[in-house]
Order: C-alpha cells, then structure tokens, then sequence
C-alpha cells in the first residue's frame, strides 16, 4: 500500500460481452412494504452476547469509539452522548471518482482522490438534548446487543431513567433512533440533518446533490414525538416536551451496477426516495421497526453460535474496554471476550455486507471524507480477507456483494485490460506480445476503474475466492454466474505464461511473466511463487467448474495441460525456506507483512501438512513462515494465525489472535475501544482498516474446522487455552455440510455433521479418520474420538 498521487483521467468505456445486468446486484431503490412480525426476539444471553462500555464516544475520535451499525447498504457510527448524539452516515456506493483509464508515464494507474475516487461520508446527523449534558447524568452505559444489532444507551437524570436504541434496518432502508424514559421525564432539543461535501440546503428535513462524475445522492430525515411538540425550524427540527421521539434517516445515491449506464441510474432522485423511504418508516411503531429488523438481523447471526469456555465472574463484571485491557495486561484467558470477538467480526459482516457493493477497507464506517487507500478495494490481500470469514461462520449470504460487484466490473475489468494492459509502458506488460481475457490493478473502485500498479495475479486470486464460496454451498446458480470470470481469467494466463527450461535440466516449464511479490523485493521477476501458486489453483478450478457444468471440454483440456506445465516452487537450498522468487536468495525482507508466497499454504490447499505433499514443502513452508516472525499487525497477524492453523500450530494461531486483541492506545497497533482494528502506519497515527476484524475471526474458525471437499479435521488448532470444554453449532465446511461440534480435556466428544449439498466426506481427528455418506438434508453424529 504505496499510493502516488496522480493527475485525474477519463476515457470512454469500451463495449464488453458480459452485462452487469447479469449481477443482479441491488441498488438504493424503491421496495415493497416488509413483512412485519409479530413476535417479541427471544432472549439472548447477554454475558456472551452484548459488549458495554461506561463512556460514550469522543466526537473526535469517532472511528476508535464510535459504535457502527448497518443494513449492508446504509451504515453509520454512533456516538451515544446523552446531550449530543451524532451519528457519521455512509453509504457503500458514495464514491467520488470515475473510470479513472488514462495511464501514467510509467504505464500505471492514476491513484488520487480526483480521479481514481474516494469511499466518503453521505451525512451528519446530530441530536441535540442541550439539558442532557453527560457532565449532569449518573449511571451512564451504553451497549451493543450483538444478537439482535442494537445500540442502547441508558443514564439517569434528575431520577428519570433515559434510554434510547439505534438500528439500521434492512426490511424499511432506515437507520431508527427510539428515546424512550420512565420517570416522568421529557426530551427537548433539535435534530439536524448535514451534507460533508458543502451542500446547498433548501430544507431541514433532506439533502440532495451530485459529484462531477454524475454520481447523485441525497438523505432524508423525519421525526415524532409523543406528548410535546416537534416542528420544522429552519434547517433543523425541533422537539419539545415529548415523553418520547423516534428519528428515522435514510439516504443513497444513483449508482447502478451496470458498465454500459457508467455506472449510473440517470432515471433516480436520490433525495425523493429518502424522502419515502423515510416516512414510510415512520409510519410504524418503533416498536414494530425493531422487530422487524431483529427477526431479519437474527435470521443470519443465529446461524452459528460457539462457546469456547467460561470466563470468570471478576472477567464478566468488567466493560468491554477494561476486559481488553486486562486480558492484555494479565495474560490471562477470556475466552467469553474472544467468542464475542469472532461473534462482532460476524456483526460487521452482516451489518456491512448485504444489498450493495462489498466491503472495502473501511468496511461501511467512515470518520471522515479522507481515508487513507481511499478506503479502496485492495486486491492482493485485503479484499479477500474480508470475505474468508463469511462462509467460515455462517453468513454465506454476505458473501454474494462481492460476487455481484466482481460481475458488474467484468465488462470493465475487461475492456481496460484488453486496451490498456500490454501498453509498452508498462513493466508487467506480456512478453508474449498476446493479451486476452481480464485482469485488475492493486486498487479497484465501484466506477469499474483501477488504482496503482497493475495486479497480473490479482485476477486469479479473485477467481479463487469466489470458487471458494462454490466449495461451501454448492450453489450450481452461483457456478454459473462465476464461470465467465474464471475462464476470462484463465484466457488472459493462456496469453501470458512464458515457456522456460529448468538450469540443469532439459525440463521446460510455463512461468509467470515479470511481476513482483507484493508487496516487496524486485518489481520484475519472473516466476514469482505468488503467482505460480494462485495461477495453478485458478486452473485447476477452472477445469472443474466446466466439467460440472458441462462446458468447453476442448478448453478445459487446454487449461489442464497447462496446469501441467506450470513452475512449482521449491526449497531455497541457500535459506531453507520456500522460495518467493524462483531464486534460492532471499531478495526482500525478511519479515514482511505480506505471506504473497505462502498463498499456496493459506488459503489455497497445495501445501498440505497432511502427507499428501513432499515433507520438504511443507517443512520450507514452515520455515519462510517461521522467518516472516510474530510480530505484526492486523491483517498481517491475521493471515499468519490462518497459516499457523493450517500447519496445526494451536499456539502460535492463539498467540496471534490474542496480540490482536490487544487494546490499540496512542494510535498503536491493536484493537480499539470500539474494537475496531487499528493500524500504525507511522509512530502516534493509526487508522482503522476492517480486514483483521475478519481475518482473525477466520483464523479462530479454522483453528476449529478445517475442511476442503471430501476432508473434514475436527479442532486442528485447539490452543490449551479453550481446551477445557466449548461448542460451536453451524460451523460451515467445504464440500457442502454445516458442523455441530463439542469438546472437552481437548477433544471432541461430538460431531453432527448436515449436508448441504455434499454427498461424501472423511472425518478426522488426531490422524483417525471416519467416512460419512450423507443426501443433502441428512445428518449424522459421530462420538467415540479419541487421540
């Protein structure tokens, strides 16, 4: 992540033969009223379910205190000040920017805010309660239900007990916000409503403007009361000596997942449709809109629920930030505070990720209209760690934004790498001379633009991840929505790949053309571990998904006898380590946070610790990893755990889920009072970017389950410290079955394993293995393990 400022450039799109159409992906629209239940949620355990803290949010250090809440689309951070709430809104398509395909001189992509874009905020909400001051309240707590995504805060004043919830609902498209008291007390202040980018305000109650690249949006905000009075007042609204108030605001933009439309739905107001969705809204009980927002919510987050041990009643008495703090302090297990660690990564998911463009470096929560990366889409690792928690722990569904948005950039990705790619200036352009199918620069933006350098591997290594998501559901529909990208991406690695002969030997190999390892070492070697590895996983999926679906034979076996001539790397007999290079010299830095040639490792499945592959791979596997070091950060720990837990090193995964947990102060590295993840990028700044939020509760999955299609590994990584006893039900496995597993003294005593679509899969545990035959819908549960 070494972003150059650039001068903005834009070119007409060209004409490509996929449509976004074929995504599907929703937009900010219109939608038919929503079921409304009427049941009350159940109750939740609030030990494991609900995080607390006794201090609302600094105004000024929203993204390390402030509480985020989504609907997938529309999300915002709270700051649950009783004489000031504020809450920063976003939208996930608010992009500035464009197509962004004029080439720098060195045959690069622009990288600046004015012409690749920027992820910004859509809004400030602000209600004011001026005789509620926090300095003049006893009892203050705020909380966040985990279970049922709500924010409640809760003071005492004047011996009146005030409390107010906040959610953001899919079903309605609104972010509720219900002050309620007992008592006798009343609410008296102000609501207002702001546009970040120098609006033009004509009305209190909404907003609406565009960008220069045509992208329009606009909010919208109404609010009632009972037993007083609320009025507009200007550009705010006014309340009164109501006993209660309900704010409902919602907002969006024009954006449309299309290419031919530039990305754009010329025929929406966005401010009108605010407007409607937000009275509609408010023509419920808040009541009503809770449940119906908790039955949707819930829905997802009761698909998986684990326990991996019981915290102590001095641990649990603790807030949020003061158990962060002495687990880091005392070193002492709490393993209720890392259960509810992976339970808030799965929050951030379901709140972030449903209805509209994926998770972006920010996730959908923003401080500001800077952020840094330009809160973009990263290819070489970051967007792909967002989604490797989705299907580990239930929420396949999440998953689907990513899918529809990789469909809609296609034609994009497509046409520019068809015109722009083998550009003489470009230093990873093809020897070959040839150039087919598509590939993505490092950064990628919703406009169907690219940022930075170009990213040859990029392609394939977003093709595997969306093959991986087939391995989990077995979703035929999915399949084939996919197989354009693979196979695109299979075409331009045809046109690419160099034929080479081994030093001292007569053996000719196909290798990947100039390149570096991101994100270190030589900008122009060839055969680069990275690549070789996501190159040969792509194909061999690939061939896989046209036999399933019965397609291209001819090419299929193209691509097989490729895949048959592909470089494996091998072991440096210089450094022990598996080489990054096709060089046994260590040409970058030792411990990079980057594992770009450990991908083969995790997340792909060649390098097996199993037998299955060439105890000299797995050990310089072990090596290189064991040289990369501990001491990291984030994302970088984050992937380190996965790879650890892969090689079944319980220890060292725990030792890098817990450095992540540790409390983030000063703009350190660690997790912040919001348990945000924050990253240092320089001594005393640190930022928030969302990926080790669930890079690690991913690592935490696997160290549980590790599975691929036809192998299931009961607890592979199971650290002393949840080793007592614990469970965890619908833990997804590849191949298509759902887990229900317990344990106790470190082994299962247990097993339930459902198919979703699988037919047959081994069970193992401690090198014991056990054949399941299961019809989609049957299940089976195994007990008797032992070591």
């Amino acid at each position: 992540m070494n972003p150059h400022p650039t001068d903005p450039g834009r070119r007409t799109l060209l004409a490509a033969s996929l449509t976004a159409a074929l995504a599907g992906l929703p937009t900010f629209t219109a939608s038919a009223a929503p079921r409304r239940p009427t049941d009350a949620p159940s109750p939740t355990d609030t030990s494991r379910h609900t995080l607390w803290w006794q201090a609302p949010a600094d105004e000024h250090s929203m993204i390390e205190q402030g509480l985020p809440v989504g609907n997938g689309r529309l999300g915002a951070l709270a700051s649950n000040d009783p004489g000031r709430e504020l809450l920063l809104i976003t939208d996930a398509t608010m992009w500035t920017g464009g197509l962004n395909d004029e080439l720098d001189s060195d045959g690069q992509f622009p990288y600046g805010r004015a012409d690749f874009g920027s992820f910004t905020l859509l809004a400030r909400l602000t209600v004011d309660i001026p005789d509620h001051d926090l300095s003049g309240v006893n009892g203050y707590r705020r909380t966040l239900d985990l279970s049922q995504a709500v924010l409640t805060t809760t003071y005492v004043r004047s011996g009146v007990t005030y409390r107010r919830r906040i959610f953001a609902s899919r079903p309605d498209d609104v972010i509720v916000l219900h002050f309620t008291q007992s008592g006798g007390g009343h609410y008296t202040g102000s609501v207002t409503l702001d546009g970040t980018h120098g609006e033009t305000r004509t009305r209190a109650e909404s907003f609406g403007a565009s960008f220069p690249g045509g992208l329009r949006y606009g909010a919208a905000v109404t609010a009632h009361g009972r037993g007083g009075r609320v009025r507009v007042n200007g550009t705010r609204v006014d309340f009164s000596g109501c006993t209660d108030l309900t704010v409902v605001v919602s907002g969006g933009t024009n954006y449309a997942p299309d290419a031919e439309a530039q990305y754009r739905d010329p025929s929406l107001d966005p401010e009108k449709l605010a407007r409607t969705k937000v009275r509609a809204a408010a023509a419920h009980p808040a009541a009503t809109l809770l449940r119906t927002h908790a039955a949707d919510y819930g829905a997802l987050y009761g698909r998986l629920d684990l326990s991996l041990g019981t915290s102590t009643a001095e641990q649990r008495a603790l807030d949020t930030w003061e158990r962060l703090t002495a687990r880091a302090r005392d070193r002492t297990p709490d393993p209720e505070l890392e259960a509810a660690y992976l339970q808030f990564g799965r929050y951030l998911m379901i709140s972030g990720s449903r209805g509209s463009l994926p998770l972006n470096l920010q996730g959908l929560w923003l401080d500001g209209n800077d952020p840094d990366w330009m809160g973009d889409y990263h290819t070489d690792i970051n967007l792909q760690m967002n989604y490797w928690m989705a299907d580990r722990t239930g929420l396949s569904p999440c998953f689907d934004a990513l899918t529809d948005y990789c469909l809609a950039q296609l034609p994009s990705w497509t046409a520019l790498t068809r015109s722009l790619f083998n550009d003489p200036r470009n230093r990873y352009r093809n020897s070959t001379g040839k150039n087919a199918g598509w590939t993505v620069a490092i950064s990628t933006n919703p406009h169907g633009g690219m940022g930075w350098w170009w990213h040859p591997a990029g392609n394939a290594w977003l093709a595997n991840t969306l093959w991986e998501h087939y391995e989990f559901t077995r979703s035929r529909t999915h399949l084939d929505k996919i197989y354009p990208l693979l196979k695109g991406a299979c075409e331009f690695w045809e046109a690419r790949l160099l034929t080479t002969t081994l030093p001292g030997t007569s053996r000719e190999v196909l290798v990947a053309d100039s390149d570096w390892s991101p994100e270190h070492g030589p900008l122009d070697a060839k055969g680069i571990t990275y690549a070789q590895e996501l190159v040969w996983e792509l194909f061999g999926h690939y061939a896989t998904a046209a036999a399933e679906l019965g397609r291209d034979a001819a090419y299929a076996d193209t691509v097989a006898g490729l895949r048959e001539r592909l470089y494996l790397p091998q072991v440096s007999p210089e450094t022990g380590w598996l080489e990054e290079w096709m060089s046994p010299d260590n040409l970058g830095e030792t411990t990079h946070r980057h594992l770009s040639p450990l991908v083969g490792l995790f997340p792909g499945d060649r390098i097996r610790p199993d037998g299955s592959t060439p105890k000299e791979i797995v050990d310089g596997a072990t090596a290189l990893l064991t040289a990369r070091g501990m001491n990291s950060f984030g994302w970088a720990n984050a992937w380190r755990a996965l790879c650890w837990a892969r090689l079944k090193n319980a220890e060292n995964a725990y030792e890098l889920v817990v450095t992540n947990l540790r409390p983030s102060t000063g703009g350190g590295n660690g997790t912040a009072f919001n348990l945000f993840d924050i990253y240092e990028v320089e001594r005393g700044r640190g930022i928030f970017q969302i990926d080790a939020n669930f890079g690690t509760p991913a690592a935490m999955a696997e160290m549980l389950l590790h599975s691929r299609p036809g192998h299931l590994d009961l607890l592979p990584a199971l650290p002393d410290a949840w080793a007592a006893s614990g469970y965890v039900t619908g833990l997804p496995a590849r191949g298509g079955f759902v887990v229900d597993l317990r344990w106790r003294d470190g082994r299962p005593t247990s097993a339930t394993v459902r198919s979703v679509g699988g037919r047959r899969t081994a069970v193992t545990y401690a090198g014991t293995s056990r054949t399941v035959d299961l019809r989609p819908g049957r299940s089976v549960t195994l007990k008797g393990f032992t070591r």
